[in-house]
């Protein structure tokens, strides 16, 4: 049977550097999640701070087993990589959840792809990449609010063009 780590041997990050991680993840979540909540989309504020928090506690989950594990044997592999691919994979399912195609027209694209960066954002804070998280959550920012009223000013395509490149169907 497996020896179960107790939590004495983890110790490469404190409990402030963890607080920190995955408190900034919650609020980094809640900034991107706040546009979708005020569009009243399915997948809002909690979804969004749920979805980073996981993405960095499984992030720093990593980080303790490769200080705990990964250091004392020849035969132990830890690819911190393979973290982000599950929780890439994860926050793609939920995200794929949240898309609705009907009636020829497809809704929650923005919305799942705001759930995928929040697991990115999640990822970077509990790496310990506070700039890059902030980074990237500005950025969402600027994309989901400033750049929705410049589409809605530019001009509208035919969905026929968009069904049928010559526009015949």
């Amino acid at each position: 049977m497996a020896e179960i780590v107790s939590p004495e041997y983890f110790d490469s990050l404190s409990i402030w550097e963890m607080v920190a991680r995955l408190g900034l993840a919650c609020i980094l979540g809640f900034a991107v999640g706040f546009d979708r909540e005020l569009k009243s989309r399915a997948a809002g504020l909690r979804t969004h701070m749920l979805t980073s928090l996981a993405a960095a506690i499984f992030m720093v989950i990593a980080l303790e087993l490769i200080a705990v594990i990964g250091s004392d044997s020849d035969h132990t592999q830890m690819d911190p990589l393979r973290v982000i691919e599950a929780v890439t994979a994860g926050v793609a399912f939920l995200a794929a959840g949240t898309i609705i195609q009907a009636k020829g027209s497809v809704k929650g694209l923005t919305t799942g792809a705001s759930m995928w960066l929040s697991g990115a954002v999640g990822l970077a804070c509990g790496s310990g990449f506070y700039r890059l998280a902030l980074l990237g959550t500005g950025l969402s920012l600027i994309v989901l609010i400033p750049i929705r009223y410049l589409e809605r000013h530019l001009p509208k395509k035919d969905k026929s063009d968009i069904l049928s490149p010559s526009g015949d169907e």
